[in-house]
């Protein structure tokens, strides 16, 4: 089966012309311009097979944008290949355009003053679909995305949530086999984010679309991802599934006890950040050094337990890791 997408040995690289301090160091630059070559993307390999839900995340300047522009046809690579659905983005970005959907997070393809049903309106036109298909493709992602009671209001109406439903609705129109989505829910409240995150999963479900995320907000990644590729520095420093990223990189976990002792002490080896109070222990447990048993056995030796919980630490922590291992 021909990948979704398939990147090998990719680079791009920019020409920066330096501009000195001055009048005369501008007119040295101009006329004797100083030449730097960057590269953005260095070596890039990877693919994305159908149906995948795949995160491609790093820290800032290290190459995203880059790539997705590449990716959607925006970009030529400087060398190396890439294909999408079997396409050459660059070379056939018209015919792609047909087959993938964007949505930008800062950037959007509403028309402002007028209401959505008439962008999704003209969207029909450009992406040529018969009039039936229109209407009942609309209807489908009315009912999915819960249009209902806004589709008529003017998009400058529209919360940031209902606005970002709306984008999406716009990029799904013509029913495209890969969803490139950069920072989907920035600056949505915590429902508005709920809300996106468990649509697009019910997208990728129902309808086998291919998503390729980016984004700054770990728990889009955590929620959404399946497999995460992490970039830095123009290179892909790791390619994991979400299970075994944690798997692997989980050296921690933090214990919540609640028992009928006021503030419970317990020495152990291996347990830092200790919280004592109001019939509540909380401590951070080294997996090296200490197993989640042990601080149970030690506990009920003192104490009668009535509840406990056990959670690993958060995905942002565990990137943040990630990140410093590979600097």
């Amino acid at each position: 089966m021909t990948p979704a997408i398939s990147v090998q040995n990719l680079y791009k690289r920019f020409e920066v012309r330096e501009m000195l301090p001055g009048f005369k160091g501008t007119l040295k630059s101009l006329f004797r311009p100083k030449i730097e070559t960057i590269a953005a993307i260095k070596d890039l390999n990877f693919q994305v097979q159908i149906g995948e839900r795949v995160a491609f995340i790093g820290p800032n300047g290290a190459g995203k944008s880059t790539t997705i522009k590449m990716l959607t046809g925006i970009l030529h690579p400087s060398s190396g290949g890439m294909e999408v659905l079997g396409l050459l983005p660059w070379q056939d970005r018209h015919k792609l355009g047909f087959s993938i959907g964007t949505v930008f997070g800062q950037r959007s393809q509403l028309w402002y003053h007028l209401p959505a049903s008439d962008t999704f309106f003209l969207l029909s036109k450009i992406y040529e679909l018969d009039s039936s298909y229109y209407k009942k493709r609309l209807h489908e992602l009315t009912e999915l995305f819960e249009l209902q009671s806004f589709i008529t209001k003017p998009v400058r109406q529209l919360s940031l949530g209902e606005r970002m439903r709306c984008e999406l609705v716009a990029s799904l129109l013509h029913k495209p086999k890969i969803l490139f989505l950069d920072e989907p829910t920035i600056g949505l409240d915590i429902n508005a984010k709920l809300t996106i995150r468990h649509l697009l999963n019910k997208l990728s479900e129902e309808e086998k679309t291919t998503l390729f995320l980016t984004s700054h907000d770990m728990a889009d990644i955590e929620e959404v991802a399946d497999r995460v590729l992490i970039l830095d520095k123009g290179t892909i420093v790791m390619d994991s599934s979400i299970r075994d990223l944690k798997r692997k990189y989980v050296r921690r976990k933090i214990v919540t006890l609640i028992t009928d002792v006021e503030k419970l002490h317990l020495s152990i080896p291996g347990i830092k950040k200790v919280e004592s109070e109001n019939y509540h222990y909380v401590c951070e447990i080294d997996l090296a050094t200490v197993g989640v048993e042990q601080v149970l056995q030690e506990a009920l030796k003192v104490a009668n337990l009535r509840d406990m919980t056990i959670e690993d630490p958060s995905m942002e922590e565990i990137i943040r890791e990630i990140y410093g291992l590979t600097r």
